[in-house]
Parts: structure tokens; sequence; C-alpha cells
């Protein structure tokens, strides 16, 4: 690889490692890489590796997904892949982008694209370009702007995408105002990045990002849906979060979150609850197991939603947010539903912040073994979350205080593991199915049954699993105080 520019003397050691990175990377998949690009140079075309795959590539974490972009149609790209590739799929051919499949890795090639923007949606409409130049001017960051040309691994890097990867900053090929009026979801694209690579943005670009944050308003709930998921799941959310905030853009799509930024009191009664929910965040990073969970950490980010409509002052002076779980719990599923997440997901965030606040009183000895298994019970498959959502939401200070909750909650933890050891608290269920309600009562399928159910249910909660006589027993006394039996 040649360096489209000199590097500067300080970064000369660093650039030096990321070729030496890029040159490792491109050896695992040159045998695949460059036997396709000389398939696409016999056939009379270009073919180049391009932007996430080499600015992966150059990070030395290039995965199996590989980008290419080429001087050739869809229906010529089509005839060169055929024979050679394993699989084809066209699903993005509308988009100039034909898929395939060789030797473990997809491949994915578009023509050389010189797109302008629907002015309303601003979705793209795609026009086919001419030279590699034109296609790297139109993309987003510098750091996605570099190319190596296959087979002979010729660099090109007319925007300084190398400097900038050394400096771990976000810069636009263009100025940021033309490539935001482009697409203002590049926007969101440059605080997703700053999350996942731990990159800052350059100051023309967070200048305009802030004020060209309305501009986002155009843009699907969709799209911006997947690019903020990408951002929450980064390495460092916390960081595009701030972004977000800072911009406006937040308050586009998210106003809850610049919500949170609530007046502290003069005489500091609560925490600063936005600083707080950011902790919380970093906090339920540390505690994930294998990779992103993102309900976790949407949990995490949306769990105190509710106190700005809570707050209370007292005649002492003391701030309250009584129930902002309930009303977070509300806002939640309302922001999610307008943000277009599936409901599965939706409901097992909203489930989460409503629970989050449960744990508060069991150090004080109120808890009986009923409400533990209440508290398993209303998890659900949820509570290894809720587990780790609760303990992230200590970010107290106090270093007694926080001991004492941390002792408080592995309390707790033996005793469900105590009680899950002699009762199975994971399925949660009365002590009589539905034949058997039926059968001793002597009624078929309807209301009655599922009334009788969940009075059964209520017992097992409250007492523990009941032997079959002794459930017969109660169900027999329930149906007599309900006037179905003599």
């Amino acid at each position: 690889m040649s360096e489209a520019s000199a590097p500067h003397a300080a970064d000369r050691r660093e650039l030096t490692a990321a070729q030496r990175n890029a040159v490792a990377e491109l050896l695992r998949v040159s045998p695949v890489a460059d036997e396709l690009g000389r398939r696409f140079v016999r056939a009379g075309h270009e073919l180049h590796l391009v932007g996430g795959s080499v600015r992966d590539a150059l990070l030395g974490r290039l995965g199996d997904d590989l980008d290419f972009c080429t001087d050739a149609h869809p229906d010529e790209t089509l005839r060169i892949l055929k024979g050679w590739a394993e699989s084809i799929w066209e699903t993005g051919r509308e988009f100039g982008t034909i898929g395939a499949q060789r030797d473990g890795l997809r491949l994915e090639i578009t023509t050389f694209r010189a797109e302008s923007y629907d002015q309303v949606s601003r979705n793209p409409v795609v026009v086919y370009g001419t030279s590699l130049d034109e296609d790297l001017k139109r993309r987003d960051f510098t750091i996605n702007a570099m190319a190596v040309s296959l087979p002979e691994h010729r660099f090109t890097d007319p925007h300084g995408g190398l400097d900038d990867l050394s400096a771990k900053v976000i810069r636009t090929p263009s100025t940021p105002g033309e490539s935001f009026g482009d697409d203002p979801l590049r926007m969101l694209r440059a605080a997703r990045f700053a999350a996942q690579l731990r990159f800052a943005v350059h100051p023309d670009v967070h200048r305009a990002m802030t004020e060209m944050a309305a501009d986002l308003d155009r843009i699907t709930a969709e799209r911006i849906r997947d690019e903020f998921t990408k951002l929450l799941c980064g390495a460092d959310p916390i960081t595009g979060l701030r972004l977000l905030v800072d911009t406006g853009l937040a308050e586009r799509f998210l106003p809850e979150l610049t919500g949170l930024k609530l007046e502290i009191d003069e005489h500091a009664q609560h925490k600063d609850v936005y600083e707080h929910t950011l902790t919380v965040v970093s906090n339920a990073v540390s505690y994930e197991d294998e990779g992103c969970d993102f309900v976790l950490r949407m949990a995490a980010l949306l769990h105190d939603v509710g106190k700005p409509a809570t707050k209370a002052v007292g005649s002492d002076g003391r701030v309250s947010f009584h129930h902002h779980e309930v009303v977070g719990a509300r806002l939640t599923k309302a922001r999610m539903k307008a943000m277009r997440y599936p409901k599965e997901i939706t409901a097992k965030v909203t489930a989460l912040v409503a629970l989050h606040l449960r744990f508060y009183g069991y150090g004080r000895g109120e808890w009986t073994d009923s409400a533990v298994r209440r508290y398993v019970a209303d998890a659900g498959d949820l509570l290894p979350r809720l587990h780790k959502l609760t303990r992230s939401d200590c970010t107290t200070r106090n270093r007694r205080k926080a001991a004492q909750l941390a002792a408080d909650y592995d309390a707790l933890e033996d005793r469900i593991a105590r009680i899950a050891a002699e009762e199975d608290l994971a399925r949660v269920r009365p002590d009589l199915d539905g034949n058997a309600i039926m059968e001793l009562l002597g009624v078929p399928p309807g209301p009655v049954v599922g009334r009788a159910w969940k009075h059964l249910k209520e017992l097992r909660l409250e007492h523990g699993p009941l032997d079959r006589d002794a459930a017969e027993v109660e169900l027999l006394r329930w149906a007599r105080a309900e006037g179905l039996v003599d």
C-alpha cells in the first residue's frame, strides 16, 4: 500500500502500525478479494475494497463482510460472479448492490455512486457514477472514504482519511453542511461512529450537527432507530449519547433523554438525573456477559425518564419522584413505539423500567417469602437483567451506603436461590391445572376457570406449593365464597 499523503512526523509510528494492521488483514482475505479483482479486470472493469472494510482493516478489526465498489453495473457484476460465487443475492440491486459468498466471506459489490437525495424524505436517489474519486467524495466521513484497488493493492485516500484515523477524529469529505444537507442521518451516524470507535467529531462537524439538528425530522423513524441502536450498542455509548444531547439531535427523536437535565435545587437535595442516567448505562455495560445487551442498555437509559413529570418538593425542601417508575414505563412504551421498535423488545424494556425500584425496601427486612416469589414471578425471564439493572442503578458516592445496597442485593439473590431450590420459582403456576379445576367444580371452559386459576396462583405466590388435597380444599372454599358450589 502507498500513502496518499505523507504523515506528520508525530504520527509516523502510529500510521505505520495502522498500515501493518491493514497488510495483515488484507493478506487474510486476499485469496478471495484478489481473485475477484482479477475477474473484474479481465471483464474490463475496476474493483476496489472500500469504505468501512478499509477503515476496519487499518484498525486491525476487519471481519468477514467485505464491501467493494466497481464501475460495472449490476447486470455485469452478476455475470462476473456467476460460476465463481458459492451463492448470490440481489436484495440490494435497486441501490446498485449485488451480494455474494465465497470461502466464508460475505461480499457486497456496489456500482460507483454519485447519488442525490430526495428533498422531502432525504432517502437516496441512486445515480451511477463513473469514477472511484467521485464515489469516495459522496461518502459520509473521510475515514470511510478510502479504497484499496484490486488485485494490485493500490491505496487511494483523496480526503485524508488515514490522517483522521490516526488522529481519531470524524470529519466529512465535503463541508459538513453539504454532507448533512445531502443526508441528515449522517449527523446521527457521526455520533454512532464516535460511540463505536471512541473517536471525537471535528469541531466543524459538531457545529453543523447543532445548526442542522432540525433537519433530522425529515428522516424516517426506522432509519433513526437503526442508527440509534448501533450507537447505544457501541463500545462507548456515553460519548455518543452526550453528542446527541449537546447538539440537540436527541430532542428530535428522544426528547426524554434531554428532559433528564433537571434543574438542581440550591441545596442539592437530588442528584443530577442526567449524569446519574449516563452512569447507570455505563454500569450496565460493565455487567454484560458477552456482546451488547440492547434491552438492558435501553432500560438503563430510560429507567428514570418518569422523574421530570413526578418531581415534587416537600415542605422540608426535600425532592421526591413518587411513582416515577410507573410514569417512566408509560413514557418508555410510547417512545419506543414512536421509534418503531418491535413490540417484544418494547415490552421487555418497559417491564424493566416498571420493576427497577421494586428492590428498594428489601434491606429494611420488609420482604416475606411471598414478596420474593412475586418479585421473581413478575420479572420472569427478565430476572437476570433486572438483577443487573438494579445493581447498575446504585451510583451513590457514599461508600458505606453503596456497600450496604450491594450486600442487601446479595442477600436477596441468595434468598431467591434458596427458595428456588425448594420450589420452581421460574415457573410459578397454580397447584391445579385447568382440567383439574373443571373436573372438581363441574364447569366447562370459560371465565370461571380463569378466575379460579388466578386465585390458586395467588395462593401459590403467598404460601408456596400446596399438595393436591390442600389445593382442592382451597379451590372449593373459594368456589363456595363465589356461590359456585353449595
